[in-house]
């Protein structure tokens, strides 16, 4: 009989073909086509198109209603990669930064895996969702009925972690990973020559007002208990040496766990910028997205996940979430889950994510296909009671 290892050297060239050849969010034709070619080669229902490039392959066995979901993400990152691997992408300036390869690849064959021991009674909806990487594909994937065409008791996302030892699963109760705002702020005047300033609100001293003031939110509008970051990224102005710019745009982003803190934050930032645009003489315009709300997993499947991990890897509870962000928290919005850390951890010095010369660790796709396959035969145990 085929075993899990048998499975990896088929899943390894699997994942570096899509290594090789990356597409960004919404974008994931070749992906998705292979994805849904290898899901019906064993005998999977699969429906494409779901938030665009999403696909959901469904598994049934046995009687019982129960159901749980398993994500996956596509899409690659704009970034020029730089590993000099053989399989490195073909794309100039898309590249897989982030191992989202790895996480189809272990959700491949765990689908390989149960479709051929069915060791379970109800059914796996195997998700593949397209533009994680800000786009909010699970966001397209919940709008278009994604848990009323296939519904789940619980749904579970895993995601390679860098900073774990190669191997060891983590997740928590409650948050895991923050919510992400993007905001963008406009102050504009009306220029003027460098040397007659008394002539011309500077836009560029107000800017730099602004950002010292916003530096100063987190520090003395939100309680020491709480947990938020803003951090400004970029300051746009000016041509020229002699010249006063009329506008300066600044953008930066926002990390928060609680929306009383995000409603803050908000608020804050809205009346120093409006402030220090009227005390310069200028006028100020505020685009401000909150593109992702913070993960949070339910206690219940998160202390699940951990109990089932122990049992295929080493399993540890988080100490703390992340303030990177995740769009798998519109699922759980929608549906009650877990999002969990699978350690990726290569020793001191290795690339992190969203690095140019990072790369999946493809030691780890075994511990990844055996925990899909774990929860999966422990939530939907042939002996349960439906």
């Amino acid at each position: 009989m085929t075993t899990i290892d048998d499975l990896l050297p088929g899943l390894i060239a699997f994942r570096r073909d899509i290594h090789a050849h990356p597409e960004l969010g919404f974008e994931e034709k070749r992906t998705a086509a292979a994805i849904a070619r290898e899901l019906r080669a064993i005998g999977l229902e699969v429906h494409e198109g779901i938030g665009g490039t999403g696909l959901v392959g469904v598994l049934k066995n046995g009687t019982s209603p129960r159901a749980i979901g398993l994500r996956a993400d596509m899409d690659a990152l704009s970034i020029h990669e730089q590993t000099g691997l053989p399989y490195a992408s073909c794309t100039h300036g898309v590249f897989h930064g982030c191992g989202h390869d790895g996480h189809v690849a272990m959700l491949l064959g765990a689908a390989q895996h149960l479709a051929r021991t069915k060791a379970f009674d109800g059914t796996v909806n195997f998700i593949f969702q397209p533009a994680e990487e800000g786009l909010g594909g699970a966001r397209e994937m919940v709008a278009e009925g994604l848990f009323e065409r296939f519904p789940c008791d619980r749904v579970f996302a895993l995601h390679n972690w860098p900073d774990l030892p190669a191997g060891t699963v983590a997740t928590r109760p409650g948050p895991i990973m923050g919510a992400a705002d993007k905001f963008e702020i406009v102050l504009t005047g009306k220029g003027g020559h460098a040397a007659i300033p008394h002539n011309t609100p500077d836009a560029i001293l107000a800017a730099s007002t602004l950002v010292t003031q916003l530096n100063s939110i987190v520090a003395r509008c939100i309680p020491a208990m709480s947990s938020a970051v803003l951090s400004v990224t970029q300051i746009h102005a000016g041509h020229a040496h002699n010249v006063l710019p009329a506008e300066v745009t600044i953008v930066g982003t926002v990390r928060t766990f609680d929306p009383a803190v995000q409603d803050t934050i908000e608020a804050r930032l809205r009346e120093m910028t409006h402030g220090v645009a009227a005390s310069f003489g200028l006028t100020s315009a505020i685009d401000y997205d909150r593109y992702y709300p913070a993960t949070i997993n339910d206690a219940d499947a998160a202390a699940e996940a951990l109990q089932i991990a122990a049992g295929v890897a080493t399993a540890q509870l988080a100490s703390e979430p992340a303030f990177t962000s995740e769009d798998f928290a519109f699922m759980l919005h929608a549906c009650k889950g877990a999002y969990l850390w699978l350690g990726q951890g290569c020793g001191p010095g290795s690339p992190p994510l969203h690095n140019p010369g990072y790369d999946f660790n493809d030691d780890i796709l075994a511990t990844g296909l055996r925990l899909h396959v774990a929860l999966v035969e422990a939530l939907l145990g042939a002996d349960e009671k439906a």
